[in-house]
């Protein structure tokens, strides 16, 4: 087991608290498969667009996303194989814990009234 130095540790804890973000990762898993503009983020996550556009400039600003320009329109996308890896890594140990984690009294999903 590697031990994390405090700054490693802070910045870790940094990428976990921005994909704990439900609209942030909607948006990261919505230019998972392809490349998407704006509006078809919007299309797909279903947040606003002011949202989305916030959203993903945080994503590209922390370098999880990528962008670039094609005439009129901005195109988002993982901006490395890193960010797909660890969005595939936490789905295999949601298959394995998922369920205690959704029980979880501190993290998991919230009972609505």
């Amino acid at each position: 087991m590697s031990a994390l130095s405090t700054t490693s540790t802070a910045l870790l804890a940094s990428l976990f608290r921005g994909l704990a973000d439900t609209a942030r990762l909607s948006c990261l898993l919505a230019v998972r498969e392809r490349e998407c503009t704006v509006s078809e983020v919007v299309a797909a996550t279903r947040l606003s667009q002011p949202n989305v556009s916030k959203h993903l400039a945080c994503l590209r600003d922390c370098g999880l996303v990528q962008s670039r320009r094609s005439g009129k329109y901005i195109y988002y996308a993982l901006s490395d194989a890193g960010v797909e890896q660890v969005l595939q890594s936490a789905e295999a140990l949601l298959l394995q814990i998922g369920s205690a984690i959704g029980a979880c009294p501190n993290y998991g999903e919230k009972e609505t009234p």
